[in-house]
C-alpha cells in the first residue's frame, strides 16, 4: 500500500510539474478569524491590541490594505469565500442560509488537482456536498462555554500536515476567536480605562468593557496563529507553504458586523510565503475574498480563467509581478431571516479602495440585529445625552437610501458625502459600478430581499439532517 500511494504521489508531482515549469505547488494554509475589524491589531496600526504573531507573519511577509469580505454575516461569508462567488448568486446571502445545488468549492477544485483538503474548527456552510473538506475536528461556537476549553484542536491539524508526506495539502483553520461571547483571553491586559477608544465608537463605560474583553480574545486568537506558524515549521512544512490569514467581518460592535460600512466589510489581510513574498511587503491592490478561490486554483497549477467563478486570481499580486488587481469590488448584506433582525434591509456596497457607496435598499424602516436587541453598549449610548451619542444611535437604524464615504480620508465612515454637488461624479460613477454588478448576479435588490428565506432552512432538525451545523440563536 506504501508503494502504491508513492509511486501516485510521485506520478502526480510530475504531472504538476510540468504544469508550473518545474516548480512544485505550494500548501495552501487559509486561517481565518471570526468577528474581528480590519484595524483591530498592531501591524495594522492599532495602538492597544497586542498581535506579536501576527506582527511577525506581516514582518515575514505582505500586508493587503485593501481587502475586502462579500459579507458582513458568518455563513454568507464563508460560503463566498470557499465558492469564489458572491453571496447571491451562489445562493447564499442571507445568514443560515444554503449554495444552489450545482455550486462547487474549493475542495472540488484543489482535489482535481492532486491536493488534499482539510478544515479545522468552525464550519457555516450548507448543504455539505457543496463543501467536501475533511472535517479534522473542533466545535462550531464556543456559546458561552469555559474559556479553558479547546474549541480549535490543532493536534488534529498537526496530525493532518504530519501524515502529508510530500503530497501537497490545503488546510483552513477557522477559528472561533474574537466571535461573542467574548470569554476568553486576559482581560486584565486591557484595563478599560487605558484603552483608546476608536472614533466611530460612543465612549462609554460599556464601550470601554466591551473593548477589553474583545482585544483579550484577539490576542487569544493571536497565539493559535503562533501555534499554527510552529507547527508548520517543527514539520518543516513553512518554506513551500502560502499562509493566508483573513480578520474575516467586523466585530460585533456597533457599526461593524451586519453593515457594510468599512468596519463591517473592510477586512485585514497578511500572506507569507517564503522566497516568493518578499518579507515586509504592504500592498494595496483592491483584492476581495471570492479572489482566494481562483488564487488557490493558480498556485495549485490550474487554470481559474476555465471556472465561472466571480473572483480573479491575485497569485501575480503575491509574486510581485503585479501591484492592482480590480476597479471595484462589492459586497450584500442582508437582515431578513437574521436573528431579531428588521423584516427586511437590504444592502448592497461598492468600492474602488477610495471611495464606498452604500445602497440601502429599505430606508423606510429600521435597521435591527443583534445589537439593538440587547447589546449593553448600544443601550449605553442611547443613556448618553451628547451630539455624537444621538448620532450614533439614530445613524445606526435610521439611514439614507444612498450613503457616499470618501474612506482614504474618513475610514471610520463619520461624513455621509452623498446627493452632494462636489462629490456627483463620483456618487454616478459607483452607482454605474454597482447597478451593472447586481445585474450580473441576478440580483433584483428588494425582490431578492424579500425571498430571502427561501435560501433557509424553515428548521433546525431540517439543517441538521442536511449536513448543516447552525449556531446557537444567541451567536449570529
Amino acid at each position: 500500500m506504501k508503494k502504491t500511494i508513492a509511486a501516485s504521489c510521485g506520478l502526480f508531482a510530475a504531472l504538476v510539474l510540468s504544469v508550473t515549469g518545474g516548480a512544485a505547488p505550494p500548501n495552501l494554509l487559509l486561517f481565518v478569524a471570526d468577528d474581528m475589524t480590519y484595524t483591530d491589531l498592531g501591524c495594522f496600526g492599532h495602538p492597544d491590541v497586542k498581535t506579536p504573531h501576527l506582527d511577525a507573519l506581516a514582518a515575514d511577509g505582505c500586508r493587503f490594505t485593501r481587502c475586502y469580505n462579500s459579507a458582513p454575516t458568518c455563513s454568507p461569508l464563508r460560503q463566498s469565500l470557499y465558492t469564489g462567488l458572491y453571496p447571491v448568486r451562489n445562493g447564499a446571502h442571507p445568514n443560515h442560509s444554503r449554495v444552489y445545488d450545482h455550486v462547487r468549492s474549493l475542495p472540488h477544485y484543489l482535489r482535481s488537482l492532486g491536493y488534499q483538503t482539510a478544515i479545522v474548527g468552525k464550519r457555516h456552510e450548507a448543504p455539505a456536498s457543496a463543501f467536501p473538506f475533511e472535517m479534522l475536528g473542533g466545535q462550531h461556537h464556543d456559546g458561552g462555554r469555559s474559556p479553558d476549553g479547546a474549541d480549535l484542536p490543532l493536534d488534529l491539524a498537526r496530525q493532518f500536515l504530519g501524515d502529508r508526506g510530500d503530497h501537497p495539502w490545503c488546510l483552513v483553520v477557522a477559528s472561533n476567536q474574537p466571535h461573542a461571547p467574548w470569554n476568553r483571553g486576559d482581560a486584565s491586559a486591557y484595563p478599560p480605562d487605558q484603552l483608546t477608544v476608536p472614533p466611530y465608537l460612543v465612549d462609554t463605560p460599556e464601550s470601554r468593557q466591551a473593548l477589553s474583553k474583545y482585544y483579550a480574545e484577539i490576542t487569544y486568537m493571536d497565539r493559535q496563529v503562533g501555534e499554527v506558524v510552529k507547527i508548520l515549521n517543527d514539520l518543516g512544512q513553512a518554506d513551500n507553504t502560502l499562509t493566508l490569514w483573513l480578520s474575516e467581518q467586523g466585530s460585533q460592535l456597533p457599526y461593524g458586523k451586519w453593515t457594510c460600512y468599512e468596519m463591517g466589510i473592510h477586512a485585514a489581510a497578511i500572506a507569507r510565503w517564503p522566497g516568493t513574498i518578499a518579507p515586509g511587503r504592504v500592498s494595496d491592490a483592491l483584492i476581495s475574498y471570492v479572489d482566494v478561490v481562483p488564487t488557490f486554483v493558480q498556485l495549485a497549477g490550474g487554470d481559474p480563467s476555465s471556472l465561472d467563478l466571480d473572483g480573479t486570481s491575485f497569485a501575480p499580486v503575491l509574486r510581485g509581478e503585479a501591484d492592482s488587481l480590480h476597479e471595484y469590488v462589492f459586497s450584500v448584506n442582508t437582515t431578513r431571516g437574521i436573528y431579531h433582525g428588521s423584516e427586511a434591509y437590504g444592502i448592497r456596497s461598492v468600492t474602488d479602495g477610495d471611495w464606498l457607496l452604500i445602497r440601502n435598499l429599505h430606508p423606510e424602516n429600521r435597521f435591527e440585529n443583534m445589537v439593538t436587541f440587547r447589546s449593553d453598549v448600544f443601550a449605553s449610548w442611547k443613556r448618553t445625552e451628547t451630539p455624537f451619542a444621538r448620532q450614533r444611535v439614530s445613524g445606526y437604524q435610521q439611514r439614507p437610501a444612498t450613503e457616499l464615504f470618501q474612506v482614504s480620508e474618513d475610514p471610520w465612515c463619520l461624513n455621509n458625502l452623498a446627493d452632494q454637488t462636489r462629490t456627483a461624479d463620483t456618487q454616478q460613477r459607483l452607482t454605474v459600478a454597482l447597478e451593472a454588478w447586481m445585474k450580473q448576479q441576478g440580483d433584483r435588490g428588494r425582490a431578492t430581499e424579500m425571498s430571502a428565506e427561501t435560501r433557509q432552512p424553515a428548521k433546525r432538525p431540517w439543517a441538521r439532517k442536511n449536513g448543516y451545523a447552525l449556531s446557537s440563536p444567541a451567536r449570529d
